[in-house]
């Protein structure tokens, strides 16, 4: 039984579902940049006259929306709550699906052991959120391309929002994945994906929004902060560390907790 193939085929089609709803959401916002530009005083002026914690809380305070880069500050936090949900949803099934589908005992009683199984399963969601992550940074560079006005941006700025977005979907997949294995069942994983993914969210925006910078330490959405790199050139080291830390430990916890775990059989 390879379960590795198994589970990148029912990953597969998932994975391209998520990729081509990203690159729609890229496209809706990159359509209308040139359109957008052509009013750059009605810009200034509807900006100056935005509350700071509406900015704030939209990652928008400290950039130049009207340049490319800083506008696509707008279409990331949308990107990245997408990437957020769908890393959710992984994380929380992977581990768990067998015993919501009764299907627990026709896969233990098989001749492989619960470590094949976690680094199987946990490799295979891992090569599907490869695949959304590389059509993101495809996504990006091509419609920022298509759309961008004639105007120059930093490319080196684009690579780091993007490419560091890897770390940002683990992080959500590892945390959902420790929840699935210390919680008994999970009956649907989206209501737990959405409150991950949403809950993580609004602690990055009430934390903006107050100026409360202990909040940050929390959530990925203020690790990997567009306007952040933007204005600094680099996302913060401690923020990358923490994220890393925690993507390791929860990953450790899972696969020991995992080995250990009474598996709820159909009977």
């Amino acid at each position: 039984m390879n379960i590795f193939k198994r589970e990148v085929k029912l990953k597969l089609v998932s994975a391209l579902i998520w990729s081509v709803s990203i690159f729609g959401i890229i496209i809706l916002f990159m359509s209308v940049y040139s359109a957008f530009t052509q009013s750059t005083d009605m810009i200034d002026i509807i900006m100056q006259n935005y509350p700071k914690e509406l900015l704030q809380a939209f990652g928008m305070s400290g950039v130049d929306i009207g340049s490319v880069v800083g506008y696509f500050t707008m279409c990331m936090v949308f990107v990245q709550l997408t990437l957020a949900v769908q890393s959710s949803i992984y994380g929380f099934s992977i581990l768990s699906e067998e015993e919501r589908d009764m299907t627990a005992d026709f896969l233990l009683t098989r001749p492989v052991t619960r470590t094949r199984v976690f680094l199987s399963k946990t490799w295979a969601a891992f090569c599907a959120l490869l695949i959304t992550w590389a059509f993101t940074i495809g996504s990006t560079f091509l419609n920022v391309e298509l759309f961008r006005a004639g105007k120059d941006y930093d490319v080196a700025i684009l690579v780091k929002m993007t490419g560091f977005m890897i770390l940002f979907q683990l992080f959500f997949f590892s945390v959902g994945m420790l929840v699935s294995v210390i919680l008994k069942k999970i009956k649907s994983v989206l209501p737990y994906a959405m409150g991950l993914s949403f809950g993580m969210y609004m602690i990055s925006t009430v934390g903006s929004i107050i100026g409360e910078d202990t909040l940050g330490y929390i959530t990925p959405f203020k690790y990997f902060e567009p306007n952040f790199l933007i204005i600094n050139g680099n996302y913060d080291t401690l923020m990358v560390a923490i994220c890393c830390s925690v993507i390791l430990v929860a990953m450790v916890s899972s696969y020991i907790l995992y080995i250990r775990r009474n598996i709820h059989s159909a009977s």
